[in-house]
């Protein structure tokens, strides 16, 4: 693990290994007890599989830890609604079958107004909890960037308030009109983006789930008079104090790729449905990039078709300063061990410079 060679490839100052990241990786228990040694498992304590996640990160050689402060019920409180969780973790020890959402009607999303649905935030309470989450994370992975982040940015923070079923009756009900509350929510979330850059935190991750993996989930027109204004005037104070913003969506956002470079944005983190040979092209000597490597390559392929997968992603990123290696859309704990062991010797081998 290594911040000097993160750091340098987040200011585009070429390392002598393509740096790299992972997700999830270090939770899946059965991969982590054969990497470290250390006997963890659902279990154990939270310490030991904070003890043996530190370890993995470390003999996986992280050098970006992705990572985000603000988000869902500890933004919103109880007037968010609650969609469930589907099993993910290792013993479905994730699954949540509680869904319930306080909207019924698409016309209570279209009166909605955050500011007297939640309370004005005290500018030095957000800095204060920014600062400490990023010294928490500093302390413990040592080795490689850290950061500080926001994950209800705009539309992600629409979809954890409205759901998926109010949010898209309203937005076909009135676009203009959901248009409108996007606007209100992004005045509301700015305070947070006003903290971020008044924390002494270099990095800061602004995640939202724009699109699905077929494409937009509204008409490009919409966003483009909705999303990117706001993301310009959220983004403004971040890069008037000087940090550098990565930016992350999931699913393919391959045809915003532009509008959000003009946001501001340093580099983009992706899923593989995302184009990254387009990314890389086009802002690979201006801009840091993270992925693409798919998950079901590893869940269901070969070894041959594994190696191809990471020559793949090397390929495209190798030659710019910026790219940073990652399996874009998580490895699960159904992944097996061997598959996860070998792209990772494929990576260590085929990333060398």
């Amino acid at each position: 693990m290594s911040y000097q060679d993160g750091w340098a490839a987040i200011n585009l100052q070429m390392p002598p290994r393509v740096p790299r990241t992972e997700y999830s990786a270090h939770r899946h228990w059965e991969l982590v007890k054969v990497v470290t040694g250390i006997d963890v498992g659902t279990g154990t304590t939270k310490e030991r599989q904070l003890q043996a996640s530190t370890a993995f990160k470390k003999a996986w050689n992280y050098d970006f830890h992705w990572s985000i402060r603000f988000y869902g019920t500890m933004m919103f409180g109880d007037i968010c609604t609650k969609m469930g969780h589907a099993e993910y973790a290792t013993g479905g020890v994730d699954r949540d079958d509680n869904v319930y959402c306080p909207f019924k009607q698409p016309e209570e999303v279209l009166r909605f107004d955050p500011w007297e649905a939640y309370v004005r935030l005290e500018h030095k309470e957000l800095i204060r909890k920014a600062e400490s989450q990023y010294a928490q994370i500093c302390a413990r992975d040592s080795e490689g960037v850290n950061m500080t982040g926001m994950y209800d940015t705009l539309i992600s923070g629409l979809i954890d308030i409205f759901g998926w079923e109010m949010l898209l009756l309203a937005a076909g009900t009135d676009p203009k009109g959901f248009g409108e509350v996007a606007n209100r929510y992004a005045g509301w979330v700015q305070q947070y983006f006003d903290a971020m850059a008044d924390a002494h935190i270099p990095l800061v991750m602004v995640h939202d789930d724009i699109v699905w993996t077929s494409g937009a989930i509204f008409r490009p027109d919409w966003y483009r008079q909705y999303v990117f204004p706001n993301y310009r005037r959220l983004f403004a104070p971040l890069l008037a104090a000087g940090k550098k913003i990565m930016y992350t969506s999931d699913g393919n956002y391959s045809q915003f790729i532009d509008d959000v470079a003009a946001t501001g944005v340093h580099g983009f983190v992706m899923e593989p449905s995302t184009d990254m040979a387009y990314i890389a092209e086009r802002y690979g000597k201006t801009h840091v990039f993270v992925g693409n490597a798919d998950t079901r390559i590893l869940l269901f392929g070969t070894r041959q078709q594994i190696r191809s997968e990471v020559q793949r992603c090397m390929d495209i990123g190798k030659k710019y300063p910026g790219y940073f290696m990652a399996v874009g859309n998580h490895i699960p704990p159904n992944t097996p061990v061997e598959s996860a062991i070998y792209y990772n010797q494929c990576y260590e081998e085929l990333g060398r410079r």
